[in-house]
C-alpha cells in the first residue's frame, strides 16, 4: 500500500483508499511528486498552464480532495493519531494544491474556494479568485454565482463585473444565466461607472417597462 511519510493511505479509512487505489496512475504520480518535493501551499502555486488539461484527472484529484476533507470532519470511526491527524492535512493540502494546478471547472473552484474561506484564508481566495477569472468562460462563472455558498457567489459576481460589458450582453440571451448577467450588468455601472453598462442596464429597463404597459 502506497505510503505518505511512514504512514499507509490505508490507515486514513476505507473511503481515502479506495479512491486512492481507483486513481490513474498518471494522476498518483501528480500527488506523490507533490509530497516528495513538499509542495508550496496553493497560494504560492504556479498552475500548470503548459501541460494539457485533463479533465479525468481534475475529476480524480477533486474526489480525493473530498476523500481526504471528509475523513479529517469524520466522528464515530477510530481515532487518528496526532501523527496521522498532520499528515492527513498535509496530503488534503498538497491535494488542493495539486488540484488548483488542474482546475478548469465552476465545480472544482467552488469546492477550493469553500476550503477556504471555511478557514478564512484571504491570501489563497485572492489567488484562487484571480484564477477562476483566467481560465473560466463567463458561462461558468455565471454558474459560481448561482453557487448555494454565499461566499463563493460574491466573488464570482465580482469577477463578472469585471468581464467585458460585451461578454455580458450575449449572456443576455441565456435564459439561464440572463438574470446574473443582468446583475453583473448592474454592478458594472453602480460600482465601476461603466457609460456602456449604464447605457444597456437603461434599455434593459426601458423594456421592462414596455412589457409591463402590454
Amino acid at each position: 500500500m502506497q505510503k505518505t511519510s511512514d504512514i499507509t493511505i490505508r490507515e486514513f479509512g476505507g473511503r481515502v483508499a479506495s479512491v486512492w487505489q481507483g486513481l490513474r496512475p498518471s494522476t498518483r504520480s501528480l500527488v506523490e511528486r507533490a509530497l516528495a518535493s513538499a509542495a508550496a501551499p496553493v497560494t504560492a502555486a504556479t498552475p500548470r498552464c503548459s501541460a494539457p488539461y485533463d479533465a479525468r484527472s481534475e475529476w480524480e484529484l477533486s474526489r480525493l480532495l473530498a476523500a481526504l476533507d471528509g475523513r479529517a470532519k469524520e466522528t464515530g470511526v477510530r481515532a487518528l493519531s496526532t501523527e496521522e491527524v498532520s499528515e492527513l492535512a498535509r496530503m488534503a493540502e498538497t491535494c488542493a494544491h495539486v488540484l488548483h494546478g488542474e482546475a478548469r471547472s465552476a465545480e472544482v473552484f467552488a469546492q477550493l474556494l469553500e476550503r477556504a474561506l471555511a478557514v478564512r484564508d484571504y491570501a489563497r481566495i485572492d489567488v484562487l479568485a484571480n484564477t477562476f477569472t483566467a481560465r473560466l468562460p463567463a458561462a461558468e462563472m455565471c454558474e459560481l454565482a448561482r453557487h448555494p455558498n454565499p461566499g463563493v457567489r460574491a466573488l464570482a459576481h465580482e469577477a463578472l463585473a469585471q468581464s467585458p460589458t460585451g461578454v455580458l450582453v450575449e449572456l443576455l440571451g441565456d435564459p439561464v444565466d440572463a438574470d446574473v448577467a443582468r446583475d453583473a450588468l448592474v454592478l458594472q455601472a453602480d460600482d465601476y461607472g461603466s457609460e456602456e453598462a449604464r447605457w444597456v442596464v437603461s434599455a434593459l429597463e426601458r423594456a421592462d417597462a414596455s412589457e409591463d404597459e402590454l
